[in-house]
């Protein structure tokens, strides 16, 4: 932590022209924005209209704003946006496909090995955790939707009206915030122990080019949501466990740190040289294209979520092979 602080005071006495986190302001909106406004009709109105994709964008640098929250929330909170990932791919010895099933597990097999999730951060896990969270969401307002339209008493239908009116706002917010993290993920140097400088291979190197490459370049490139549309990769359902598509990610954004190094030894990032553009346009278009595939799978997934008191799967409700009642959800 004493390292990462001492990287964040370093950017700003080097005279960025704002606080440099992942991508900056500019660069996590793209993400957001443009993952968002490339979602397909199979999801819902509510988290494809003009104001949802604007707020989702907006949402973007959300994280980051709250980094000021406090010593204890800041503390807990900041290693979410980084994992320190060796050369290997590795996390203190433990492969991305490897990972435990917990943060607990994860601090736990650090610690062993002489580390800790505060010094390593969990990135991996904020990915899985939102994703987690939205399919539950989705699959509330799924159920509240088919009560608001089908529920055989009409104090019930009015119920879930209110409930799915809320369940949107509250989607929303979990999808803005948690793309953050997305975007976090696909910046090279948020995924490797070269966050702050690389001496062993570019020693002459006067500063590091973190926070130039994901602010200052974003926008002397011309960074643009069109832009970065531009360069989306198209949408290939995942095959095996959302766990196994975070390890994809974290490690393909990995392979693009060296690059990085070799851009700004070469002046390429101060001078936004065209393959420097190239390369933070092409990042930024990786992480639009992880939120869009990740809603997207996150949604298909939410219809066999099993909610409610008793738990019954979405696709049951909305097939009619059970009731649905609003006591089911009132009290759980």
């Amino acid at each position: 932590m004493v390292a990462r602080l001492a990287a964040f005071v370093l950017i700003v006495l080097l005279g960025s022209a704002s606080p440099s986190f992942a991508w900056g302001a500019l660069g996590h909106r793209l993400v957001s924005g443009t993952g968002a406004a490339a979602l397909p009709t199979s999801l819902p109105d509510f988290v494809r209209s003009a104001t949802a994709i604007a707020e989702i964008g907006d949402l973007g640098p959300e994280a980051d704003r709250l980094k000021s929250s406090g010593r204890t929330w800041n503390s807990d909170d900041d290693p979410g946006h980084y994992v320190d990932l060796a050369d290997d791919g590795t996390a203190g010895g433990i492969a991305l496909t490897a990972l435990p099933p917990s943060r607990e597990a994860f601090d736990t097999a650090l610690r062993s090995a002489g580390s800790d999730q505060y010094k390593m951060g969990f990135l991996p896990y904020e990915l899985i955790d939102g994703y987690e969270q939205i399919t539950t969401d989705f699959a509330y307002w799924r159920v509240f939707a088919y009560g608001a339209a089908h529920a055989a008493d009409p104090g019930d239908r009015a119920f879930f009206a209110v409930e799915k009116t809320l369940r949107e706002t509250l989607t929303l917010r979990d999808i803005g915030y948690w793309s953050h993290f997305v975007g976090d993920a696909s910046q090279p140097l948020h995924v490797s122990i070269h966050f702050n400088g690389w001496t062993e291979k570019f020693p002459n190197l006067a500063k590091d080019p973190h926070g130039r490459f994901e602010t200052t370049l974003v926008r002397a490139g011309g960074a643009t949501q069109a832009r970065v549309a531009a360069r989306l990769a198209p949408y290939a359902p995942w095959t095996g466990t959302y766990e196994s598509h975070v390890a994809a990610y974290l490690r393909t954004t990995l392979s693009f740190m060296p690059r990085v190094y070799e851009l700004d030894a070469a002046g390429g990032i101060d001078g936004a040289s065209p393959d420097a553009v190239n390369l933070m346009l092409d990042r930024l278009a990786a992480g639009a294209s992880m939120l869009r595939d990740s809603l997207v799978d996150s949604w298909a997934e939410s219809g066999a979520k099993k909610i409610g008191f008793p738990a019954v799967a979405v696709n049951e409700i909305e097939s009619g092979v059970r009731p649905l009642t609003k006591a089911m959800f009132a009290g759980d």
